[in-house]
């Protein structure tokens, strides 16, 4: 008979209880690894949405900790000179305070007597752009309604400002919106927490390792996160600031009004890596074409920014940087797309250095092998895969 009283096929190859134990692992291990990948996608596909979602609470919060990591070098320079923690963080923030707070009044207050003159500026754009308008005739058209759409729609506003224009930036920030001021204080809160318990959080954290190997590896990834950010902020801040500075003295012996507040706009137009300068150019083409008559001259100040600009990022930068916080370029324009859809403008100033926090931690701890996890060690390995596999491994087992 082909069965016998069990009702089991005799004629029914044995599996090898060796071969039987690894085939159980090798089912287990693919559900394991099936549930992580579908817990990881969903994260991964929750994860921006959130970001944006909650923009209100996680921006500030995200841009206080990269302000906060910068200035830590210069918090544990003055507690190594005897400064309590809580009056070292005091001052670290008062000085970040005034810097921004200058940076802004120079952008800031004369930015808006620009705003004011620009409907009375139309006829003068339009006068300079003539003969371009002339040779592409649908363009004409094209412009001709935007500047119509731009003069109404900005009238009212430019008469309210130029009627009471802040004389600061503490007006500024008082005239804004009050959710605004509200991120901004907790911002600031943040960075002085953040600061005064920063060594009693460090210490904690190495503390608490199992392990003198842990411990050693995670003061390492500390120590790496805070320089890597903190040199690179630096590094690029002087940079635009020098960069501005030149920009400014160019424009000035040209002729343009506000130099500085162009100097400005250009330094911080520079923290975003291609399209920062793009803006920048546009920006001071339209300036030119509002102050001057002629359009070759009209376009000098976009020319000067564009030839040193130019200098700044191929000979200066990398110059100065070096090879250690080099970033892969491709990344820098993922990081700036993914930034700025999540909060903006502010996402994409704070797109490279939260690329350069992720950069730095993985190069301490080691890089995720993802090809690795997926193929090499049987995620998306097939049954026949399998056998064969375990054919090799145990060759008496075939027949």
């Amino acid at each position: 008979m082909a069965e016998d009283r069990g009702g089991k096929d005799e004629r029914a190859p044995r599996i090898n209880p060796l071969e039987q134990i690894e085939i159980d692992d090798f089912r287990r291990d693919r559900l394991l690894a099936a549930l992580t990948l579908i817990i990881g996608a969903a994260f991964c596909l929750a994860f921006p949405f959130a970001l944006k979602a909650g923009s209100e609470f996680f921006l500030p919060l995200t841009a206080a900790l990269v302000i906060a990591i910068a200035l830590v070098p210069l918090l544990e320079w003055l507690e190594r000179r005897g400064v309590p923690s809580g009056l070292a963080a005091l001052l670290s923030l008062t000085g970040f305070l005034m810097l921004a707070n200058a940076a802004l009044a120079i952008i800031v207050v004369p930015a808006t007597g620009w705003f004011a003159r620009l409907p009375e500026s139309i006829p003068r754009i339009q006068s300079n752009l003539a003969p371009l308008i002339d040779f592409y005739s649908t363009l004409q058209k094209f412009v001709d309604k935007t500047l119509m759409s731009v003069a109404s729609g900005t009238e009212a506003t430019a008469q309210a400002v130029a009627a009471q224009a802040p004389s600061s930036v503490i007006d500024y920030f008082i005239s804004a919106a009050p959710a605004a001021a509200i991120q901004v204080f907790f911002a600031v809160l943040v960075i002085f927490f953040f600061l005064s318990g920063w060594t009693r959080l460090r210490r904690g954290t190495i503390r608490r390792r199992g392990s003198f190997d842990g411990a050693m590896q995670t003061a390492r990834v500390i120590q790496n996160v805070v320089d890597a950010t903190a040199d690179y902020l630096a590094t690029i801040s002087m940079i635009n600031a020098i960069l501005g500075l030149l920009v400014s003295l160019l424009l000035w012996a040209l002729g343009m009004p506000s130099p500085f507040m162009w100097g400005g706009i250009v330094s911080l137009c520079n923290f975003v890596p291609y399209l920062g300068p793009i803006v920048a150019a546009m920006l001071l083409g339209l300036g030119g074409l509002m102050t001057f008559d002629a359009v070759g001259f009209a376009l000098l100040p976009a020319l000067i920014f564009i030839g040193v600009h130019t200098i700044e990022a191929n000979l200066i930068t990398p110059l100065v940087l070096g090879r250690r916080l080099t970033i892969n370029p491709l990344l820098i324009l993922v990081s700036l797309s993914f930034w700025g859809w999540v909060w903006g403008s502010p996402g994409a100033l704070l797109a490279v250095p939260l690329l350069l926090i992720v950069q730095t931690v993985l190069q301490s701890t080691g890089t995720p092998d993802l090809a690795g996890f997926l193929f090499e060690r049987g995620t998306l390995t097939t049954a026949d895969e399998m056998r064969d596999r375990l054919n090799r491994t145990h060759p008496e087992s075939d027949g």
